[in-house]
């Protein structure tokens, strides 16, 4: 038995649930045990009562009664290997005490899954650089998209970068190469999606018009360069965030990505030099910070799309205009 202790909440774990902290905490103490405490008063926080979902401020105390001391558990995560710390290092662009952006190669998955061993998810403990705490996903990148992903370095940072999202504050731009060249050069795909079921796995598709599952999706893209009429560069910026969203946008106006097969069938792989893999990049980010001050991350082209670029004649090195989308 240990004796009643007072811990003081710190930076990283404000506005976090009382139960979550204690979960942080005392990982073994069971949720009925501390709802027990809680009803009986003898947990509290700034010396009141409190309940299982208040949420904690920096700085406060909280009042932990004796805990039986259960054997600590043993940590299932395999421990990182240096070969792999080497490497999702090596993915790193940027880096401050809050954020980490990588540049994901495609082929890569953001979490794990079904027959999915190796993802960023799985590699985040190489990526601590002397913290405690390990990175933390706010947002994904399916698994054939390479480019801008951020990581937050703490809980709280995880909290509000979250909340942007979610409130639509953080600016995605996306370059992708197209089969054809669109005829309005620039514009809106503003068309619902809903998922649905496939033989080779979960699939989005344009939603009915009636249909109960449909959710807003709004894109807004641009003709940058074209090869012709055969093949497109399009800069994409979503202002949703759908799964697959720009992938069945694109489709749905004729222009699917090249090496899209899920979405676009033979049509998306024009063959010869042009490699067959997906060409879609999340090219840049702009995160504005509590500050005022706003963050932009740039992530260059992965090999194959580079190849691309340069046997179509495009700069794969062009800057990126996001006010070009202002007046869209």
């Amino acid at each position: 038995m240990s004796a009643v202790k007072v811990h003081q909440v710190d930076a990283a774990e404000d506005g976090m649930r009382l139960d979550r902290w204690f979960r942080a905490h005392f990982p073994d103490l069971p949720h009925g045990r501390l709802q027990k405490l809680l009803r009986t008063g003898q947990v509290r926080v700034e010396g009141g009562r409190v309940k299982a979902n208040t949420r904690l401020a920096t700085g406060q105390h909280v009042r932990v009664p004796p805990i039986t001391t259960l054997p600590p558990k043993v940590n299932t995560r395999p421990q990182i290997s240096s070969e792999d710390t080497e490497f999702i290092q090596s993915l790193v662009i940027h880096q401050d005490s809050e954020i980490i952006a990588i540049n994901k190669p495609a082929g890569l998955a953001v979490q794990g899954g079904t027959k999915t061993a190796r993802h960023v998810d799985g590699l985040l403990d190489g990526l601590r650089f002397g913290l405690k705490e390990r990175p933390r996903l706010v947002h994904r990148l399916d698994k054939d998209t390479s480019g801008v992903l951020l990581l937050a370095r703490s809980r709280s940072v995880a909290a509000a970068l979250s909340q942007a999202l979610k409130k639509r504050s953080v600016t995605k731009l996306y370059w992708a190469l197209v089969i054809g060249v669109p005829r309005i050069p620039q514009g809106k795909i503003n068309l619902a999606l809903e998922k649905t079921g496939g033989h080779d796995g979960e699939r989005v598709r344009v939603a009915g018009a009636n249909s109960p599952e449909a959710q807003h999706a709004e894109t807004r893209y641009k003709v940058v360069e074209s090869a012709g009429q055969r093949l497109a560069w399009l800069a994409m910026m979503p202002e949703t965030g759908r799964m697959h969203q720009l992938r069945v946008h694109a489709a749905a106006i004729d222009h699917p990505i090249v090496g899209d097969g899920k979405y676009g069938g033979a049509e998306a792989f024009p063959g010869g030099d042009i490699s067959g893999r997906l060409h879609l990049h999340a090219r840049a980010i702009l995160v504005p910070r509590p500050k005022g001050d706003v963050l932009r991350v740039e992530a260059p082209l992965q090999d194959h799309m580079q190849s691309s670029w340069r046997l179509l004649g495009f700069d794969p090195n062009a800057a990126v205009d996001i006010q070009e989308f202002d007046e869209l």
